[in-house]
């Protein structure tokens, strides 16, 4: 039998009790031995146990039903009065009792349970996006369950906080992963749990106050929610989500709209978007190597930095690449990134001097940013609004970087993107347009420069992951 260091067979073990049980759910157990969890669902149905927190062992504020010691069940808070309700909080952050995000009265710390898909190392701006809130919570105050990917194991243990993989690609809200999560609550005594992604997990947030005793549920979302909104089996879905959840997170403007009427006055609806980080990304990071490797020497260069599918618009670059050419004939794009859509791209291109990298981990990104003259990604809607650009931090952090940028008008890129002064919005399926646009910020290098400084300066004063924390309260 495997025991936690320093822990031996006849020894005391004097660890708190929570300690204790996340021990146990991080060790191997004896063959034969099951958890209380896996005796409740056990063929046959074995002891019958039950497998929520005893009553004696919940914090003293709670019945063991999971209702407030003054009766009936948790309720959430209401909506913040009108024209005060959209505000920039993160999970467990912007307290109005003016504690610090993830401490509770007294001191002791709040534990948050984060369930998500989206984790990396699996690759993707919305991994990064919970992942740089993740690590930016107080010490201790956070365990993550979440789906494996290759190279999680490494990852894992270089995070400052416990992680807890599920041996599959995909956690559903189905009855075994509302178990675990459940599980994992109670060892771990959090108090709060918060969802990478608002659909589908969402919907364990009612199951989870039960079984575990959870007081606060938040959801984020991330752009494609707005789609959905239109859908009449997702927006129902999304309502369910909103009834069991006390917060949902929005990144802009363009998605709030399109959740408030679905969400109603069912839940609070706050303003959480990514932050850049300008330590990394910068004027001075070289894109020199980057150059060389794809031998662009002092060629103009159009960089895009996206996963490659239809709606980020990489075709629209190459169909206009020919008009650009003719006005700039040394120009040259490069395409930074993976995706389904790479080899239909590939095809495209043809003998154009487009240069694909595939895909780049994160540390390189900002170098290959900086390779190019101008960030250009005309992203559009498709399928009606079902397929939209959410957000769209990839214009921010070429702004970080001192690049121009073009982007396509579509969703939530308006609130990435100050058109006229950081760079340009048009119709990503106008390719005149684009070639315009393109062509002026290659040929007038001081608007390039003008426009380059001016996104920089956004996104220290506004952007900045620092900024963000001490808007949120953190």
């Amino acid at each position: 039998m495997a025991y936690p260091v320093g822990v031996g067979r006849g020894r005391p073990d004097h660890r708190p009790a929570r300690d204790r049980a996340a021990a146990r759910l991080r060790h191997p157990r004896r063959a034969g031995c099951r958890s209380a969890a896996e005796r409740v669902v056990a063929p046959g149905g074995g002891a019958g146990r039950r497998a929520r927190a005893r009553p004696d062992r919940r914090p003293g504020h709670l019945r063991g039903d999971g209702g407030a010691a003054g009766g009936g069940q948790p309720r959430r808070p209401r909506s913040a009065p009108a024209g005060t309700r959209h505000l920039r909080h993160p999970p467990d952050h912007g307290r109005a009792d003016g504690r610090r995000p993830g401490v509770r009265a007294g001191g002791a710390v709040v534990r948050t349970l984060l369930v998500t898909n989206d984790f990396p190392p699996r690759p993707g701006g919305i991994q990064r996006f919970v992942h740089n809130l993740a690590v930016r919570r107080p010490a201790g105050s956070l365990v993550v369950y979440s789906s494996t990917w290759d190279g999680a194991a490494k990852f894992d243990a270089e995070q400052p906080f416990e992680v807890v993989r599920a041996d599959t690609g995909m956690l559903l809200p189905t009855p075994a992963v509302a178990r675990r999560a459940a599980e994992l609550a109670r060892a771990y005594e959090c108090d709060t749990v918060w969802f990478g992604a608002a659909a589908p997990l969402g919907l364990l947030a009612a199951g989870l106050r039960r079984r575990a005793g959870i007081t606060r549920a938040l959801a984020q979302t991330h752009g494609h929610e707005a789609g959905w909104a239109a859908l009449p089996g997702a927006r129902t879905l999304l309502r369910r989500i909103g009834d069991g959840v006390d917060v949902v997170t929005y990144l802009g403007e363009y998605v709030r709209q399109r959740l408030d009427p679905v969400l109603g006055d069912r839940t609070e609806l706050r303003h959480l978007a990514p932050g850049v980080d300008t330590q990394a990304y910068h004027p001075g990071v070289d894109g020199g190597e980057v150059r060389r490797r794809y031998g662009l020497s002092d060629r103009p260069v159009i960089v895009c930095v996206s996963r490659l599918v239809p709606r980020k618009g990489q075709d629209a670059l190459i169909r206009a690449l020919p008009a650009v050419r003719r006005r700039v004939p040394d120009v040259a794009l490069l395409i930074v990134g993976g995706g389904p859509y790479a080899d239909r791209l590939r095809r495209l291109a043809g003998d154009l001097p487009v240069h694909f990298t595939g895909s780049v981990p994160w540390p390189d990104l900002p170098a290959h940013y900086a390779a190019g003259d101008v960030y250009a990604m005309p992203c559009r809607t498709r399928r009606r609004g079902l397929d939209v650009e959410g957000f769209g931090i990839v214009f921010l952090e070429a702004s970080a970087v001192g690049l121009p940028v073009v982007a396509g008008d579509s969703g939530g890129s308006p609130d990435a993107v100050r058109d006229g002064e950081t760079g340009y919005l048009v119709d990503g399926r106008d390719l005149v347009a684009l070639t315009d646009r393109l062509v002026t910020l290659l040929t007038d290098r001081e608007l390039a420069a003008r426009l380059g400084a001016a996104g920089r300066a956004w996104v220290e004063s506004t952007w900045r992951w620092e900024v963000q924390v001490s808007v949120w309260g953190a």
